[in-house]
C-alpha cells in the first residue's frame, strides 16, 4: 500500500531488462525497498538486485499484462494477486527453494487471495487511513470526513492521494456501502460526495511522507508506515483510522510466470522470509510484515507505535478489499474516471 512514487531505478530499454547471471529485477511500489536490505542480499549472494518504482496496483499490472518488461518479481496487494494469479501472469511457487517458508507467520498463509501461499509470499502489510497535523486541526481524526466533509480548518490544505481503490471504497463505507459495491444507488452517493468534496482539496499526489513532515500539507488520506515516518520528522501529524471503514493491504512477493532470473529470485524470495531481514524491510518503510520472529529485531519505535499497533476501537473498522466482479470494478472506475475530470 505503501505507496510514494520515488522512483530507485530508471526503466531501462522498453523491450525490456536484460537477463544476465547474478542479477535481479524487482517491481515493487515506490520507497517502499529497504536499500540496506539490498546491499546485505548483494553482499550474501553477489547477486544485483535492480528495484523499478511503480505508483498503483494499475500501473503495476498493466506493464506485466504489455509483456517485454523484463521484471522477475511483483508485489502486489492482495486484491490483486488473484488477477494476477487468473491472467497466468504469475508462476506457482517451488517451495523446494524456500527453506524459509515455514517463516510465514501461520496467520498470513492461508489467506483468501493465495490460499496456502501458493504464488506469493508477504512483504509487508497496514491500512490507509488520514493523515493529520493535529497543530492545524483539532477535531476528530478518525472518520473519512476528514477529506469527504473537509472541516474548514483543513480546506486547500489536504492532500488525497491518487488510489482509486481506497479513495472510493473510503467514500462507499462513508455513504453506508461496501467494496465491490453494484447498487447503483449507493455509487451514485459515494460519487456525489466525492465530487463534492473535490473543490476543499489541495492536491490529488503522492509523497506524503515528506510533505506532512514539511507542514507542506496539513492532511492527507495515506497509509500507516508513511504516515509514521512523517510523524517522526514532524510531531504535530498523527493517524487516524475512519470508524465508518478503512482498507487493510497486504503487498506480497510474487515470481513473474516470465521471470529470466529465477533462480536468483528464488534466492530473495527465501531471503526476505529470515526473520531479521523482514523486519528490515519492515523498519524502512514502517509497516508490519508476515513474518514469524521478526518482531525482536523490529525498531523499538514500531512495537507501540499508534499507526502500526492499531487502537482496539478501530480493529474492527478495517477490512482486506475483495477482488472485485468485472461489474464492480467498471463502477469503481467510472467514479474515479469522473473525478479526475
Amino acid at each position: 500500500m505503501k505507496k510514494l512514487l520515488t522512483a530507485t531505478a530508471l526503466l531501462l530499454a522498453s523491450t525490456g531488462l536484460a537477463s544476465a547471471e547474478g542479477v535481479l529485477n524487482l517491481f515493487n511500489w515506490g520507497n517502499y525497498t529497504s536499500p540496506e536490505l539490498l546491499a546485505k542480499f548483494e553482499k550474501e549472494t553477489g547477486i544485483k538486485v535492480t528495484v523499478t518504482d511503480y505508483d498503483s496496483n494499475d500501473t503495476a499490472l498493466a506493464k506485466i499484462r504489455a509483456g517485454g518488461h523484463g521484471f522477475d518479481l511483483v508485489v502486489p496487494s492482495a486484491n490483486y494477486v488473484p488477477i494476477f494469479v487468473e491472467e497466468g501472469l504469475l508462476t506457482p511457487l517451488d517451495k523446494s527453494k524456500l527453506s524459509n517458508f515455514g517463516n510465514i507467520d501461520p496467520m498470513w498463509v492461508d489467506v483468501a487471495w493465495d490460499k496456502g501461499r501458493e504464488y506469493t509470499i508477504p512483504w509487508q502489510w497496514g491500512s490507509t487511513g488520514m493523515a493529520v497535523n493535529t497543530g492545524v486541526y483539532k477535531g476528530d481524526i478518525n472518520t473519512s470526513a476528514i477529506f469527504l466533509d473537509v472541516p474548514d480548518e483543513l480546506k486547500g490544505k489536504i492532500n488525497v492521494v491518487p488510489e482509486m481503490n481506497d479513495i472510493v471504497n473510503l467514500a462507499l463505507w462513508y455513504v453506508g456501502g461496501g467494496p465491490c459495491e453494484e447498487d447503483t444507488e449507493v455509487l451514485k452517493k459515494a460519487r456525489d460526495v466525492l465530487l463534492a468534496a473535490k473543490p476543499d482539496w489541495l492536491s490529488m499526489d503522492y509523497g506524503a511522507t515528506e510533505k506532512l513532515s514539511n507542514n507542506d500539507w496539513a492532511a492527507s488520506v495515506n497509509w500507516n508506515g508513511s504516515t509514521m515516518r512523517a510523524r517522526l520528522a514532524n510531531p504535530a501529524v498523527a493517524y487516524g483510522y475512519p470508524k465508518e471503514g478503512y482498507p487493510l493491504f497486504m503487498d506480497s512477493v510474487g515470481l513473474l510466470k516470465d521471470a529470466q532470473n529465477v533462480e536468483e529470485a528464488y534466492k530473495f524470495l527465501d531471503f526476505v522470509m529470515i526473520p531479521e531481514n523482514a523486519a528490515m524491510v519492515s523498519a524502512f518503510a514502517r509497516y508490519a510484515n508476515g513474518i514469524a520472529g521478526s518482531e525482536p529485531f523490529m525498531p523499538e519505535d514500531m512495537k507501540t507505535a499508534p499507526e502500526v499497533v492499531t487502537p482496539e476501537a478501530f480493529k474492527a473498522s478495517g477490512h482486506f478489499l475483495p477482488t472485485c466482479s468485472p461489474k464492480a470494478q467498471e463502477y469503481m472506475t467510472a467514479i474515479w474516471t469522473e473525478l479526475q475530470k
